[in-house]
């Protein structure tokens, strides 16, 4: 894998561009998860530092995220499998700290405009992991594969940075 490309934000977009428009309340469920660009950073296995707060992402993926495809293997029934799944509402869009910079949701909360890799604006569904914003190739492994007491060693950097930062 290259290194990622440098993002550039606000390129040629499709006509119906619902998320500059749009609350996060007002988009339709459809809308609502095609801001999702598939990069999968949202589901790797996050630590909380008990005495200051600050959370620290690892390059372990949830039990359900599939490394490849940077998808959720059980999308309808995480919050069964997974009960600390944390689904994205419009309300915890505004409270979670830990959502990757370059999240759409993040993005259109901050009333930014959304990377010319996104999906939407790419037209292709691929050009997340084209761009190297994926966790594609980035995976230690899944949960079950580690110890408790090695995640620890699993912290890193780059789900938090920009990709000209990475």
């Amino acid at each position: 894998m290259g290194s990622p490309r440098a993002p550039r934000r606000g390129a040629a977009v499709p006509s119906n561009e619902f998320w500059r428009t749009k609350s996060l309340e007002a988009m339709t469920s459809e809308e609502w998860e095609s801001l999702c660009d598939g990069c999968g950073r949202c589901c790797l296995i996050k630590l909380e530092d008990e005495d200051t707060g600050e959370v620290h992402h690892t390059d372990i993926g949830c039990t359900l995220l599939d490394g490849i495809g940077c998808r959720c293997r059980d999308y309808a029934h995480r919050q069964k499998r997974v009960p600390d799944c944390v689904r994205l509402t419009p309300e915890a869009v505004r409270t979670i700290p830990w959502l990757p910079p370059t999240c759409a949701y993040r993005l259109v909360r901050d009333g930014e405009p959304l990377f010319d890799w996104h999906p939407l604006v790419s037209g292709r569904a691929g050009s997340v992991h084209e761009a190297g914003i994926s966790v594609r190739g980035r995976l230690a492994g899944n949960e079950e594969e580690f110890l408790d007491e090695e995640y620890p060693e699993r912290i890193v950097d780059w789900p938090g940075l920009m990709p000209e930062e990475a």
